[in-house]
């Protein structure tokens, strides 16, 4: 039986695989607020069921969002980085405890006909700094009927080049405010990321969804542009690599090898 692959992207890094019968979500954020940050653009997600499993990259809030892993329940396998478990036992209890996998980089797990491994991700891996807790940020790579690349947030780091081959690539292009940290891609190091990693094709995630409030005036070349510019940049750097450009709720096919 061939199985299609296909990736809704909800906004954020919020999204939506369907690999081999497998039914996976990334580091879902449900709501329409996080901490200090409101949805901008697009609307909440809405999933078709219960994913078998989540994938949590870190423990930023806005990746690791509690209130959102709560509505998902406790039923489906959480996938999250080595030593974020004390974490999740801690704000989400024994329940999803137990369906906690914690992945250091190189670790896999197996899931239905799909593979999950952790591969590294070069971002801050703390909770935050009220917090003690600390994990080790990670990336996953998602091996079905198509080899996917989730990059959680990360900026460059080595070894990109042995993640592959790869057909699909969920790659942060932006962040959610005015400036970006170390530790992030912007269109420009995104799209040599896509030089290095060569997957065959990629959608751009973490840009134009959420906004501080407050700060009431998008600025478009943060905002909206990430997006269209990693596209543009892509064609140049990477142009083995076909870039599609998805709005919040679409849906993208991809094409096993």
């Amino acid at each position: 039986m061939k199985f299609k692959v296909q990736v809704t992207w909800w906004g954020h890094s919020t999204v939506w695989v369907e690999d081999s019968g497998v039914r996976l979500v990334t580091d879902p954020v449900l709501g329409d607020r996080i901490a200090h940050l409101r949805r901008m653009r697009g609307p909440s997600p809405r999933f078709p069921g219960t994913p078998d499993a989540v994938l949590v990259s870190h423990l930023h809030a806005d990746h690791l969002d509690v209130a959102s892993l709560r509505r998902v329940g406790p039923e489906a396998v959480l996938v999250v980085p080595d030593g974020a478990g004390a974490f999740v036992r801690q704000r989400l209890g024994p329940a999803y405890a137990r369906r906690c996998v914690e992945l250091a980089v190189g670790d896999e797990h197996a899931l239905g006909d799909v593979r999950i491994r952790a591969v590294p991700a070069n971002h801050h891996g703390g909770r935050g700094p009220w917090s003690r807790h600390r994990a080790a940020a990670v990336g996953y790579t998602v091996h079905g009927a198509a080899n996917t690349w989730f990059a959680g947030d990360t900026g460059l780091f080595d070894g990109m080049s042995d993640l592959g081959p790869l057909d699909m690539a969920l790659v942060p292009v932006g962040g959610w405010g005015p400036t970006l940290g170390a530790g992030h891609l912007d269109p420009y190091s995104a799209a040599e990321a896509m030089r290095r990693a060569a997957p065959r094709a990629a959608v751009p995630i973490h840009f134009g969804t959420f906004w501080p409030v407050g700060l009431t005036r998008v600025r478009p070349d943060r905002f909206h542009n990430p997006g269209p510019d990693f596209e543009r940049l892509t064609a140049v750097i990477a142009p083995d690599t076909k870039v599609t450009v998805l709005a919040p709720g679409d849906s993208l096919t991809v094409a096993a090898r």
